[in-house]
């Protein structure tokens, strides 16, 4: 299935998509005991401490970032999301330019409530936008696109998080 704005993008962003389309599990790399990795990022968010939230995804995405190869990535979390009016922003990734880094960008604060994010919905925002890194830098594709491959990815990568969260590592696959 595409997305309703396939049909507007041009003949080679089509093409990047159907690539991207067609990728459709992304594991944790074989090496890797993350589980009490997630923990952390769940006690940081159950304690309301930005500092050591951002400590705990930093570690996370260094992890994973080594574990597939691929350059680093540096990660703010901040305090509330911004109101955008018609929605709030959950994440932000801006790929590198140059010498600087890619930066993943997430709220641990709902912009209405300032309630502090569910954290598997915080992990499955921080995951997503590091899918975002792992299409250019892994995948090498020359955008990264919201199609379904893309959300499979997202969702195999946080259910291998969370299986390694509750088991102490299982579930380990690579891409």
């Amino acid at each position: 299935m595409r997305f309703s704005y396939y049909d507007r993008l041009s003949g080679a962003r089509q093409k990047i998509y159907r690539q991207s389309d067609a990728i459709v599990t992304l594991g944790i790399p074989r090496e890797l005991e993350l589980g009490a990795s997630v923990r952390d990022i769940e006690t940081a968010l159950e304690a309301d401490d930005r500092a050591s939230v951002q400590r705990a995804c930093q570690r996370l995405v260094d992890a994973l970032n080594g574990g597939y190869r691929v350059p680093p990535a540096h990660v703010r979390i901040l305090n509330r999301r911004p109101d955008e009016g018609d929605g709030e922003l959950h994440g932000l990734y801006e790929p590198r330019e140059g010498r600087s880094p890619a930066r993943i960008t997430a709220w641990m604060r709902t912009a209405q409530r300032a309630q502090v994010v569910a954290f598997k919905t915080f992990l499955r925002t921080l995951i997503h936008e590091l899918c975002h890194h792992l299409d250019y830098e892994l995948f090498a594709l020359e955008e990264t696109f919201h199609t379904e491959g893309f959300y499979k990815r997202e969702s195999s990568l946080v259910a291998a998080l969370l299986a390694q969260r509750a088991s102490g590592g299982a579930d380990r696959q690579v891409p």
